[in-house]
C-alpha cells in the first residue's frame, strides 16, 4: 500500500498529490478552493469525474483532500514546505462552498459505506481491514467526515 500512517498523505500516493499540487497548481493559487482543487484533481487523473467511479487513488485522493482542508481549519497553515520551494507557506486562504464539500462528503461516504466498484470490492477498505491499523484507519475517517459534516 506503501503506507507509513494512518492518513491519506502519509502514503507514496499522498506523496505524488502534494508533488503535484506544488508543481503544477499552487504556484497559480494563492488563495484555494476545495472546489478548484477538486476541479484539478479531476482533470489530472487523480479523482473521478463522479462519486461512482471507485478507484483506489481516487479514494486516497479524497481522504488526501479532506485531510488539508482539515488542517487548514485547525492550524491556518499548510505545512509541506521543502528547502526547494516555499509555495505552502504563500497560501493565504482555503475556504469551501457548500457544493464543493458536499462532493468531497459524498466520496468519503461512499467509502466509509464500503461501496463496491464494479468487481465487488473497495480496494482501499479492503486493504486497511487486512492491515493491523484499521480501527485508527476507520476512526480517522470518521472524523474527515464529521468536519465536512459540521460545516
Amino acid at each position: 500500500m506503501g503506507s507509513w500512517g494512518v492518513k491519506a498523505l502519509e502514503s507514496d500516493n499522498g506523496l505524488d498529490l502534494i508533488s503535484l499540487l506544488k508543481t503544477d497548481y499552487l504556484p497559480k493559487h494563492k488563495k484555494l478552493t476545495l472546489g478548484g482543487l477538486i476541479g484539478f484533481l479531476k482533470e489530472e487523473g487523480f479523482l473521478g469525474e463522479t462519486v461512482s467511479e471507485i478507484d483506489f487513488l481516487y479514494d486516497n485522493t479524497a481522504i488526501a483532500l479532506a485531510e488539508l482542508y482539515s488542517e487548514w481549519r485547525e492550524t491556518g497553515t499548510l505545512n509541506y514546505d521543502d528547502e526547494d520551494s516555499n509555495v505552502w507557506s504563500a497560501i493565504t486562504n482555503f475556504s469551501a462552498s457548500a457544493t464543493a464539500r458536499k462532493d468531497l462528503l459524498r466520496r468519503l461516504r461512499s467509502i466509509k459505506n464500503q461501496v463496491p466498484d464494479e468487481d465487488g470490492e473497495r480496494e482501499i477498505v479492503e486493504l486497511w481491514k487486512e492491515s493491523n491499523n484499521w480501527e485508527s484507519w476507520d476512526k480517522h475517517l470518521d472524523s474527515l467526515i464529521e468536519l465536512l459534516q459540521q460545516e
